[in-house]
């Protein structure tokens, strides 16, 4: 498998911490002042990135109300889908002071783009990455035109099937990208934990030789630290500053606590998992001496026969292994024994 990529200086990979990205989405709600504030918020958090969605309803659909565009059931059941991007979307006018923003405090942002216009857009404002939505990853023309950048490129790969995600990493390495992880994703709002199968995160990482992670849409961490544990390197959530505040996503997405929470325990689970060791650990160092061994348990005088009335094994571990006890048993003390002194060979007879 590929070992790392390198997403604005920060490298990614297995042998690396996991990279967590906080999703803003649609959760500044309209007001560049909380699309501000959940930058700020992802890195007082620890996060590594923050992501935000680059279109205009026109750009992702047609303002039309015929059936197919016409949204039943779920979060947004009754709105056209050009109603719900054009609520949702973050407004390109605010796109250069986001990114000046969160490069003066020092923490990575980049995008998903929806067309090449908006391909076009980040560039010009030297996105350092991009990110394919689960919904665009079926879209091979615009994978072309973002694997033309030379940029890394991360994919979603909610709703896609196999064969098509063979199909968008095969199309973004042939068109040029040469950094790329791909995240196994259920494209549900919220999604329920028993749904992400995640066990496919870790086919991914054989079967396509890629970076694999997780862009996790339930509604707390557990999904998303199992995946870690499972070898993710990149972990996504949406991240809001309010879960009740209504906007379209909110509801399924984690609070800045909670976001602080998993930024923690993601890189506790990866640490835990270290490398193969049978060594003993330097916490354990101090403990050995309270492991058991053989000691005297009743008074032995020089040459009585050792036996398990006066030879137990217990804590602590200054004597002979128990291991050894049969081959003590039957031989005679060299020298008289106290009570509770430790046994070694040099005070058992050789027959």
């Amino acid at each position: 498998m590929t070992n790392s990529i390198s997403l604005g200086g920060r490298l990614i990979g297995p042998s690396q911490a996991p990279y967590i990205i906080a999703e803003v989405s649609a959760n500044h709600n309209g007001s560049i002042d909380n699309a501000l504030a959940l930058i700020k918020a992802a890195k007082l958090s620890g996060a590594d990135a923050v992501k935000i969605q680059t279109y205009r309803a026109d750009t992702i659909t047609l303002n039309s109300d015929k059936e197919d565009f016409q949204i039943n059931g779920g979060l947004w059941n009754g709105k056209t889908l050009y109603e719900l991007y054009e609520s949702a979307y973050t407004p390109w006018e605010w796109h250069q002071q986001l990114f000046e923003y969160a490069k003066s405090i020092d923490i990575t942002l980049f995008s998903s783009p929806f067309d090449n216009s908006a391909v076009d857009l980040l560039e010009s404002l030297d996105t350092p990455a991009y990110k394919i939505a689960s919904f665009e990853a079926i879209d091979l023309p615009l994978i072309k035109y973002v694997a033309s950048t030379g940029k890394p490129m991360i994919i979603s790969t909610g709703m896609a099937d196999k064969n098509e995600i063979e199909e968008a990493i095969l199309t973004a390495k042939s068109a040029g990208c040469h950094q790329l992880a791909v995240l196994h994703c259920v494209s549900g709002y919220p999604a329920p934990a028993s749904d992400y199968n995640l066990k496919t995160m870790v086919d991914m990482q054989s079967e396509f030789n890629v970076i694999t992670g997780l862009s996790d849409h339930t509604i707390d961490n557990t999904t998303a630290l199992t995946a870690v544990a499972l070898g993710a390197s990149i972990v996504e959530k949406h991240v809001t500053l309010n879960r009740l505040g209504g906007g379209p996503d909110d509801s399924f997405s984690i609070e800045p606590n909670e976001l602080s929470a998993l930024c923690k325990s993601a890189k506790t689970a990866w640490s835990a998992l270290g490398r193969v060791s049978y060594s003993r650990a330097s916490s354990e160092q101090q403990n050995t001496q309270f492991r058991r061994s053989l000691y005297i348990s009743k008074p032995v005088k020089k040459g009585e026969t050792f036996t398990v009335e006066n030879i137990r094994s217990v804590r602590p571990g200054f004597g002979l292994a128990p291991k050894h006890l049969d081959d003590v048993l039957g031989k005679t003390a060299l020298i008289d024994l106290d009570f509770a002194t430790p046994l070694s060979w040099e005070v058992v007879s050789k027959i």
